[in-house]
């Protein structure tokens, strides 16, 4: 999915332009500049994930880096680039939407329920932890070292940073 609506970006002229960057280019409007952190919070995504996702951004020259008020944090701001796409972001989020919802009306059970229900039991329990549970019940040598670096000896699974 995430191909196609590359694919359709770049028919609306959004050539180079990661449907990943949407919420972030649509955040920054809304709110106007941001530091790092607090567009990862509004997006919902990692503090890493914004970092990785602005640094592709920048190289798009779609934002800019400022020093924010705290020397180690970076404010982020749309350039007169990305502000030129904006019709067609905001073009190609519209019909995007609307795709999800035609696609959601089809199945027997929303994908946006479901998306929502996933992340919901990842947020419970990690799929780190899902994995490490899983491999402690097979009976497979091949899973030893595995199955003690992801549960330790004699101990359940551990906790696992999450992204």
């Amino acid at each position: 999915m995430d191909g196609d609506v590359a694919r359709a970006g770049a028919d609306v002229g959004l050539v180079d332009y990661r449907p990943r960057f949407s919420p972030f280019v649509r955040t920054l409007v809304e709110h106007g500049p941001m530091t790092i952190r607090e567009l990862g919070n509004a997006v919902g995504v990692t503090h890493s994930a914004a970092s990785q996702t602005v640094a592709q951004m920048a190289r798009r020259d779609l934002i800019t880096l400022a020093t924010g008020a705290d020397a180690r944090s970076r404010l982020v701001d749309l350039t007169d680039t990305a502000r030129s796409l904006l019709p067609a972001i905001q073009a190609e989020w519209a019909a995007t939407a609307a795709a999800a919802a035609a696609l959601d009306a089809e199945l027997p059970y929303p994908l946006s329920d479901l998306v929502t229900a996933v992340r919901d039991a990842l947020a419970r329990r990690s799929f780190r932890e899902r994995i490490g549970d899983a491999a402690a019940t097979l009976d497979d040598p091949a899973l030893d070292p595995f199955r003690t670096t992801l549960t330790g000896p004699d101990q359940g699974p551990t906790e696992a940073p999450r992204n």
